[in-house]
């Protein structure tokens, strides 16, 4: 929601260069929603979702506090501020989304690399086994 407000700010303001940040952010996230939603993630294991989900915050945060920082300080009608302060908020809820989005690929990633040595340890001592 704060993506497309901002995206709608950038247009009505004097910094409309920055228009496109906003749009993609916006069409990402409704895509990796929608992806969740449609249990695509259930049906595609091979792609990691919870990492694209990770680089989308990282990015979305770095990528808003940039354009933030250059749509407040260079532009001063009430669009470009509007969209700047809605983009510090923006920054500020992808921070959070990037903290709670790195717990779970932690988890995620513990619980692959958790499975390939016991796989593998259950195979040696199968073989083991049957050596015998």
């Amino acid at each position: 929601v704060l993506s497309f407000i901002i995206f709608i700010c950038y247009i009505a303001s004097l910094a409309a260069s920055f228009m496109m940040a906003p749009l993609l952010e916006f069409l990402l996230a409704l895509f990796l929603f929608f992806a969740y939603a449609s249990k695509l993630n259930e049906k595609f294991k091979g792609a990691h979702w919870p990492l694209a989900d990770f680089l989308r915050c990282v990015t979305a945060a770095i990528i808003y506090f940039a354009i933030s920082i250059a749509a407040v300080s260079k532009y001063s009608d009430g669009a470009s501020k509007a969209a700047g302060v809605f983009g510090f908020a923006a920054t500020i809820v992808f921070a959070v989304d990037f903290y709670i989005t790195f717990n779970d690929l932690v988890t995620f990633l513990k619980q692959g690399s958790s499975d390939s040595p016991q796989g593998r340890k259950t195979e040696d001592e199968d073989s083991d086994s049957d050596s015998d």
